[in-house]
């Protein structure tokens, strides 16, 4: 008699019979898959759904056209500006370069036909042409007489030197000469000199030394007020030499740093230079009253 407690082995029929009907449900399952049935009343929803995706494929495609079109007709408008940029560029350098052709033909004519001839009444620079680009290129001396060709532009003139055309400043041409004066400058050459505590003094000197030279005698340092300072200057000399002395270093006080003058009982100050020369109280003697010599005042 067998153990009713032992286990059993399952035969091999019973196996079998499970696994071909798993396998059967399988087959019916992967069939109903594959054909893809339409259940009735989708028909038109899953059309839809195909021509939905269809025209959003065919709409990206006309959105990508778009989008390179654009980009070409850009780059041609580009293309376009740049090519009547270029256009633009070389009408505007003909149209310069005939300008300069009536220019030159203009100066030329100017240059030949030139026949009046001025006077220079301070030395003056000479310009290539009357504009803001012009070129330094020499000068012409005071008191030279120079062949003008009428050609005005600006506060430019033109004049003709060496054959070339030149522009200068209006306003330093005269028909006359021009008579001859003191000036800026020069050398003194009779041999005087000053010892003095500013360097103007010793510029004041050199300026009427240079202009006057039969004045020989000037006195700076004495023991009282500015010559006691080393600031003032006499010069001795009277009459119409004294005024034309007084009046020159009067017109050019700034450039000598004068602070007053006094001559023949007259004085001027740049305090007070509205007024021009003033009288002052006598003083009881030629030289007190500054008859026979100019007296300098410098700051």
């Amino acid at each position: 008699m067998r153990d009713a407690n032992a286990r059993r082995t399952p035969s091999a029929i019973q196996v079998a019979g499970p696994v071909a009907v798993v396998a059967t449900l399988s087959a019916v399952a992967l069939g109903v898959l594959t054909s893809n049935p339409v259940v009735p009343g989708t028909e038109d929803l899953l059309a839809s759904s195909s021509n939905a995706a269809a025209g959003i494929s065919a709409s990206g495609v006309a959105q990508r056209s778009d989008v390179v079109s654009r980009s070409e007709r850009r780059q041609e408008a580009r293309q376009e500006a740049r090519a009547e940029a270029r256009q633009d560029k070389r009408q505007a350098a003909r149209r310069e370069a005939r300008q300069d052709a009536r220019e030159q033909k203009a100066t030329l004519r100017a240059v030949r036909t030139a026949d009046t001839r001025l006077w220079t009444t301070t030395e003056l620079n000479l310009w290539t042409t009357p504009d803001g680009d012009a070129r330094r290129v020499g000068l012409v001396d005071s008191l030279e007489k120079v062949l003008v060709t009428g050609r005005k532009d600006g506060d430019k003139v033109e004049i003709v030197v060496d054959g070339t055309s030149r522009w200068v400043t209006a306003g330093y041409l005269a028909d006359e000469k021009p008579e001859t004066g003191p000036s800026l400058g020069g050398q003194c050459t009779n041999g005087s000199s000053i010892d003095a505590g500013r360097p103007s003094l010793y510029d004041i000197h050199d300026v009427v030394c240079a202009n006057w030279p039969e004045i020989t005698a000037y006195g700076t340092w004495r023991g009282d007020g500015e010559h006691g300072q080393g600031r003032a200057i006499d010069i001795m000399t009277s009459g119409a030499t004294g005024w034309e002395v007084a009046e020159f270093l009067r017109a050019h006080y700034s450039e000598l740093g004068i602070e007053y003058i006094i001559y023949s009982q007259q004085i001027w100050s740049v305090e007070r230079n509205g007024e021009g020369w003033r009288g002052m109280s006598d003083r009881g003697s030629t030289t007190a009253n500054h008859y026979d010599h100019v007296h300098v005042t410098v700051y």
